[in-house]
């Protein structure tokens, strides 16, 4: 995918020297340079685009503890910066809830991360923080990039053919168990395209101990990458545990890899936080 990306970027660049020395805004954990691949800025918008169709994300809470979610996008892209979504859910244990996502509007695609907090407290717009993906002080959006925590990724690109590109990243941190599955899909392979990425399995426990983070109570309630640009023990038990989700930046070069998918023909995505 690396390769990909890079064949990509300099198919914009060739086209775009106004934009050539556009570099890639990176937060301080989010992981940017790596989530999808980008199609080329000139392409025209596909027959999706023209109908003016949207793909939907649905977000479902089996976590037993009340979610704020929170949504980031890539920053400093050539083809046109995404945009940041302004009304998230807040999901109590059981409750579902359903975005759109702004890829028919200008600049024609969205790429960013969705993610839990937890642990939320206070007044929306002032006093408002939380103690696990803290993103400012808004109930419904983010104002910041997040905190370390587990990650849905996407690529909407009503450009790209392949589209829409996804993936669960843990290059991060652990905090929650993620999967994202396709709806709405007219051709799912188990492990190929439209397949269902992340796991179940709550890794905390798997955490070796030098990354665990505990609250006041002593109970572990995250696992942070020490090196998320590097193997580690942190990125070893990630990949014993749940192969199906990013454990380092540069897992996607590892041969037989199964990190990141695409489903071209699907109407939407369920994030489903365990």
């Amino acid at each position: 995918m690396k390769r990909y990306r890079e064949w990509l970027l300099a198919a914009v660049l060739c086209v775009m020297p106004a934009v050539a020395a556009a570099g890639a805004e990176h937060t301080t954990v989010a992981d940017v340079s790596r989530t999808v691949p980008i199609a080329a800025a000139v392409a025209a918008p596909d027959a999706r685009a023209a109908a003016g169709s949207a793909h939907t994300v649905t977000f479902v809470n089996r976590s037993g503890k009340k979610l704020w979610i929170g949504s980031t996008v890539n920053k400093g892209e050539p083809d046109g910066n995404s945009k940041n979504l302004k009304s998230l859910p807040v999901l109590k244990p059981g409750q579902s809830a359903t975005v759109k996502i702004p890829e028919n509007e200008a600049p024609h695609h969205w790429r960013g991360k969705f993610f839990a907090r937890q642990g939320c407290s206070g007044k929306s717009g002032s006093t408002f923080h939380c103690a696990i993906g803290d993103c400012g002080h808004f109930a419904k959006h983010c104002a910041t990039g997040e905190q370390p925590v587990s990650l849905a990724e996407f690529n909407f690109d009503q450009k790209d053919q392949k589209a829409p590109w996804y993936d669960v990243s843990y290059v991060n941190a652990f905090s929650l168990p993620v999967t994202i599955a396709p709806k709405g899909a007219d051709k799912v392979t188990k492990n190929g395209s439209c397949s269902k990425q992340g796991c179940r399995k709550n890794l905390l426990r798997n955490c070796p101990k030098p990354d665990r983070v505990h609250n006041a109570a002593g109970k572990t309630v995250l696992c942070v990458n020490p090196s998320r640009d590097a193997q580690s023990a942190y990125s070893h038990a990630i990949k014993k545990h749940c192969p199906k989700a990013y454990a380092w930046s540069k897992q996607d070069t590892e041969t037989g890899n199964e990190t990141m998918k695409q489903c071209s023909r699907c109407k939407g995505f369920v994030v489903t936080f365990w």
